[in-house]
């Protein structure tokens, strides 16, 4: 089949690499894929002298030289817009299946002609971002005729409270399990946590950040490292002596997880949270409050859910897994293990054109 993806931008958030996953695996089964993106932004005056008078100057380098994202970095064919604007039908080829990503991308897709593909709505989030008001934008792009998948149970549940029945399909995303994969190891000293670092507030690090410093205040010895694609800012500071790893190349992901006891997933905001399962296919047990796929993944018993934003409880548990014994954490990290691997990327594509032929 000849497949388009529709995005707004290429990044290294969850939701390309996902998308960046899905076309390589699509292009391995014979399918032609072509990934279609808008132009990278570019920040107005004033934002630029905003970003000055804070000093981020890791936005202003950005902004004049944006990074490579995952479809960039992925090698399948990709098609960037000239400049920030709508995609229209011009710009993508006749094809058999055209994929939205985001809500924009979906009511653009709805202008086009039928020419370019059987319609479908690939719905990575609940995509009400806090101080933008699309709330009416955004649930009209979702209730437009097409066929709907969501990443998480929890999403589908989500958007259905507000919008009613929409006959989403629910497609769970997975894991590499040849980038994602640890050969079983012991509890170390000393015990070590880990989490994804970044400035946004939805993002929650400074959730995982209070309750390791909280920890600390029992586990003196307590080791804290961190990944992202922010450099760490005085707007949400790091614990003291935090290993950061700055854009770590893809290939060291499961070196970073493989060295913690423990991840920590504190989003406020999250359709799926692909740390969770990286960090479990790693075999490292996790904590994590109850947003996007954390439910299905640690309700178990897989893992341990505390409540949203509380920073104490996931204090508690850092403590609370830290003192168990080395049989006990082993344990855990096995069914952490376990459960990681036991869907795989191939499964969900395999999913994804049961549900497209």
């Amino acid at each position: 089949m000849r497949i388009t993806f529709l995005l707004p931008s290429d990044n290294l958030t969850g939701g390309n690499r996902v998308v960046a996953i899905y076309a390589q695996h699509l292009v391995a089964r014979g399918h032609q894929v072509l990934v279609v993106t808008c132009a990278p932004d570019r920040m107005n005056l004033r934002n630029k002298v905003r970003a000055l008078l804070r000093n981020n100057w890791q936005q202003l380098r950005n902004n004049a030289a944006p990074q490579p994202g995952h479809i960039a970095l992925s090698g399948i064919t990709h098609k960037v817009l000239e400049r920030p604007r709508a995609i229209t039908s011009s710009d993508v080829p006749d094809a058999d299946i055209i994929i939205a990503t985001w809500w924009e991308t979906a009511v653009w897709m709805h202008t086009m002609p039928a020419c370019k593909g059987r319609k479908v709505h690939l719905i990575q989030g609940y995509e009400v971002l806090p101080g933008q008001k699309t709330i009416d934008k955004v649930h009209a792009a979702l209730q437009l005729p097409n066929l709907k998948i969501a990443i998480s149970s929890d999403l589908k549940q989500t958007i259905e409270e507000k919008l009613g029945n929409l006959g989403i399909t629910v497609i769970p995303n997975a894991v590499d399990p040849t980038q994602f994969n640890a050969p079983p190891r012991s509890k170390q000293y000393p015990p070590t946590v880990g989490f994804v670092y970044a400035i946004a507030h939805f993002k929650g690090a400074d959730v995982c950040i209070r309750a390791c410093e909280m920890a600390r205040q029992q586990i003196p010895e307590l080791k804290v490292v961190a990944f992202g694609a922010d450099k760490p800012s005085t707007e949400v500071p790091l614990p003291k002596d935090t290993e950061f790893h700055y854009r770590p190349e893809q290939a060291n992901l499961k070196k970073i997880y493989s060295a913690c006891d423990i991840w920590l997933f504190g989003s406020r905001l999250d359709s799926f949270g692909l740390p969770i399962l990286e960090a479990m296919a790693c075999r490292t047990p996790v904590i994590a409050v109850p947003i996007g796929a954390a439910t299905d993944l640690l309700g178990d018993g897989t893992g341990i859910l505390v409540d949203k934003e509380s920073s104490e409880e996931m204090a508690t548990a850092i403590v609370a897994i830290c003192r168990q014994s080395a049989n006990e954490w082993q344990e855990r990290s096995d069914r952490a293990y376990r459960k990681a691997h036991s869907y795989s990327w191939d499964d969900a594509t395999t999913l994804l054109l049961n549900l497209l032929r």
